[in-house]
């Protein structure tokens, strides 16, 4: 079975407090913003489930607002479907894991006791999930939670965030899947070859007071010379000695890719 974290601001706001967790090979980091700037709550969420083998992570990220009632209520599902998702993260990876995943995630958000529960909540929220099964990822996200991916080959390119924010839209009291056209991002991407950093987080991170994060290479380099731990609490300390507000939950760590990426077939020429 995998290791699992699970964790609503509604439990514990970690105000004043930053909280740093390892999960495996993965480094959580959790900060509910300063009460000396005017912080009182905290409505981000998160759950990991993590393979002790190192076979695939599934990462979900919440961020909520008005109340963390939209964050409990998306847990709760995700958590009532763990034993569906966790054998089809199980099983071998073909080209259709991610395509019924995709479905799988789309059919809980859209089942229409889950959509009714919604109307009785106050407030909505943000939702990213992100996958990791062998070389690729996979990802879900409604709302405006990011998702980084930092490999030279691609920081070469200029190519570091997967997904881009999305400001208006949420799953709550206001819901993306109560449109006519439900509005949500997905991708999929091959990791490269060697070692891939994958790094999640709230906008709590990129929107601190005097910005130390809202540039990507900013984040990179607080990795370069310390170990995710290390560099997790750096960045939570940074962010509340700038008196951030806004809650944080970030999620990091590294995948080595052994199996060759694709290149063009003229890289040798």
């Amino acid at each position: 079975m995998p290791e699992e974290f699970t964790w609503s601001g509604s439990e514990t706001t970690f105000i004043d407090q930053p909280f740093i967790r390892n999960l495996n090979h993965l480094t959580i980091g959790l900060y509910g913003g300063n009460s000396d700037a005017g912080q009182t709550k905290n409505e981000d969420g998160c759950l990991i489930w993590s393979d002790p083998e190192g076979d695939w992570e599934f990462v979900m990220l919440l961020d909520a607002h008005h109340t963390a009632e939209s964050t409990d209520l998306v847990l709760k599902e995700i958590l009532n479907a763990k034993q569906k998702l966790i054998k089809m993260l199980t099983t071998q990876l073909t080209q259709d894991t991610f395509t019924n995943l995709e479905k799988t995630i789309i059919s809980i958000f859209s089942d229409d006791s889950f959509l009714s529960a919604c109307q009785t909540i106050n407030g909505e929220t943000a939702c990213l999930i992100t996958v990791r099964k062998h070389q690729y990822i996979w990802w879900f996200s409604v709302g405006d939670c990011l998702l980084y991916l930092f490999h030279g080959e691609l920081m070469n390119m200029g190519q570091v965030q997967l997904n881009q924010r999305q400001f208006f839209e949420w799953i709550g009291k206001v819901n993306t899947f109560n449109q006519l056209v439900p509005c949500y991002s997905t991708g999929r991407r091959e990791l490269r070859s060697g070692n891939n950093r994958l790094f999640l987080t709230t906008d709590g991170l990129i929107e601190c007071p005097g910005e130390p994060y809202a540039d990507s290479i900013d984040i990179y380099r607080a990795f370069n010379d310390s170990a995710d731990q290390a560099a997790v609490e750096g960045m939570l300390n940074h962010i509340r000695s700038h008196s951030v507000k806004d809650s944080t939950t970030l999620v990091t760590w590294e995948v080595w890719n052994n199996r060759p990426a694709t290149r063009p077939d003229d890289t040798n020429k």
